[in-house]
């Protein structure tokens, strides 16, 4: 957690403000005993109800101005720990946003969503605790120890016997919480990721009858949480009785010891009742430590994990010296690239070697697990080359700076991806100043305004999280338009026309054609007819280039493309 505190700089006043604060509290909490052993030796014992009104008035207002202090030291504590949460959740959130997808396959999407949610709230709840009994706790002891001392000396024996068993009952029951405390995380992590999964994948789990099964997964995993936070909850259960007895006996031991010393004529009566609440001030402070050593060490666990997600630095990183384009706008090239998946026995690609340029239609087809996603991968920087170069424009994209390369490029995944919000700030999630008529050529580039106008409120209609009000061929549509909206020098489409009907995937390739043709443009498809007018087309093969030519070339030089055409069109189509 010191790590982290580096987060607290922008609220060092309000902390200073709760820390001088909690000081006048603990002055005013220690000064009322004092005042009431006063009242009965002076007033009481005497019969001095002037005395007795007089003191009790300022008792009032003593007490008063504690209570004010800690109404005020509640506020700025609360500001203080919900502006550290807030500062803290903005830069995992930025980090994360950093991260390449290696970072993210590492670490787990169900993982980075706990630790910036629960592990973030848990800490912060800590620091408010923290602010006022970890500040309030150590002043009330040792001023309760001075004060107690100041009573009776040698009836403070009975803390000195006391506090020890406090103490070692603290650190034994922290040593034991502090693994359970992280397993729980983890088992949170896992409950998380099961939740995750099936909410995600609901339509699958009901096609396949699976319900059933993934209630058992869901019980399993929350019944494994369960479990370790019982643990946990019966052994800091045991912490309260125990700092009861303490102090119910160190409370008897005190009058019993007490009541001889009166009776010998060493001590007052109003000096026993004031040394009674400063001993019970001393062991509430302990019992206030005891509960963050309850909070602590599930936030130091949280902050672990925390900084674990801070100290991750990311595998691609910006150069220092950013180097500008130096060929054709558009111009992509691979030069003998090679790429492993971390953990990969086998290379995803091996030994690539192409070049597009603008004007011109690559298309890259092949078998499920051939590298072509892992291949288009590479050009945005998603992932960095094991070996070799890719270039744009002439220039390793390693040279250029992650927000120059991707602003030259519209790409459009294998899984169409929409965001909550209106179909035209989807659209406009590719250019965000687009024009009212950009977004709509853009879609009707995309073969997407048929079922727009049919919408009650067309551009203005909302997409549902996740696009689950509209079809897998409609998303399909709006992702492209985003791309399109865009303008790019490289368009990149992954395997994005699988969910369309022939008729709408040939009017869409049709339409592409003058809105990209000074672009370069590369295809990813499993289906032949989507690319058999491309001017190149790569046949990869394990992860390696077995062909490369057009429709009719490959057709006489490359036996895994005749393979896939024979397997698609018949012989009337391939004539």
């Amino acid at each position: 957690m010191i790590k982290l505190s580096r987060f607290l700089k922008p609220f060092q006043i309000p902390i200073y403000f709760v820390l001088g604060l909690v000081l006048l509290q603990s002055l005013a909490e220690l000064y009322l005993p004092t005042l009431m052993a006063d009242i009965v030796d002076k007033g009481v014992v005497t019969g001095d109800t002037a005395y007795i009104w007089k003191i009790g008035g300022f008792m009032l207002l003593v007490a008063a101005g504690g209570m004010i202090c800690s109404l005020a030291a509640s506020f700025y504590s609360a500001k203080a720990a919900s502006g550290f949460g807030k500062l803290l959740r903005t830069k995992v959130f930025s980090h994360v946003g950093d991260f390449s997808l290696h970072e993210f396959d590492k670490l787990g999407t169900a993982s980075l969503i706990t630790r910036t949610t629960n592990d973030i709230t848990q800490i912060q709840q800590v620091l408010v605790m923290m602010l006022r009994m970890m500040a309030m706790a150590p002043m009330m002891c040792i001023g309760g120890i001075i004060m107690a001392y100041s009573k009776d000396s040698k009836l403070t024996l009975v803390l000195a016997v006391a506090l020890p068993i406090l103490v070692l009952a603290i650190v034994i029951i922290a040593k034991k919480g502090i693994p359970l405390f992280k397993a729980m995380q983890v088992k949170l992590d896992n409950l998380n990721r099961v939740l995750r999964e099936n909410l995600t994948g609901i339509r699958v789990i009901r096609s396949f009858n699976r319900v059933e099964h993934e209630k058992k997964r869901f019980d399993a995993a929350n019944w494994d949480l369960t479990q370790t936070a019982i643990k946990v909850n019966k052994l800091m259960a045991a912490m309260m009785p125990i700092m009861m007895i303490v102090l119910n006996l160190s409370t008897v031991a005190i009058i019993w010891f007490g009541g001889i010393r009166i009776s010998n004529g060493h001590m007052q009566v109003g000096d026993m009742m004031a040394f009674i609440q400063y001993a019970m001030q001393i062991m509430f402070s302990f019992i206030m430590l005891s509960m963050m050593f309850v909070m602590i060490p599930r936030a130091s666990v949280s902050a672990v994990r925390i900084n674990e997600v801070i100290d991750t630095v990311a595998d691609i990183k910006n150069p220092a010296n950013p180097v500008l384009g130096k060929g054709a706008k558009g111009q992509v090239e691979f030069r003998n690239v090679t790429f492993s998946y971390p953990g990969a026995e086998m290379p995803a690609i091996s030994n690539i070697s192409f070049s597009m340029n603008p004007g011109e239609v690559t298309a890259i087809i092949g078998g499920t697990g051939s590298g072509k996603s892992t291949l288009i991968n590479l050009i945005p920087r998603f992932y960095d080359v094991d070996s070799g170069n890719v270039l744009v424009d002439g220039v390793d994209v390693r040279e250029m700076t992650q927000e120059q390369l991707r602003e030259k490029i519209g790409f459009v995944p294998q899984q169409a991806v929409l965001f909550t919000g209106t179909i035209a700030e989807n659209i406009r999630y590719g250019k965000e100043d687009a024009t009212e008529d950009e977004v709509r050529h853009a879609a009707e580039i995309a073969q997407a305004n048929e079922f727009i106008s049919d919408m009650p409120d067309g551009f203005d209609a909302t997409i549902a999280q996740g696009g689950t009000n509209v079809s897998g061929g409609q998303k399909q549509r709006l992702s492209i338009a985003r791309a399109l909206v865009r303008k790019p020098e490289i368009y990149i489409f992954d395997d994005s026309f699988s969910a369309l009907d022939f008729k709408t995937d040939a009017k869409l390739r049709g339409a592409l054609k003058g809105e990209t043709g000074d672009s370069t443009v590369l295809i990813v498809a499993q289906r032949v007819s989507t690319i058999i007018d491309a001017d190149q087309i790569l046949v990869l093969d394990n992860g390696e280039i077995t062909g490369i030519g057009t429709h009719k070339e490959l057709m006489e030089s490359s036996a895994v493309y005749r393979e896939i055409v024979m397997s698609q069109l018949s012989e009337e189509e391939i004539a």
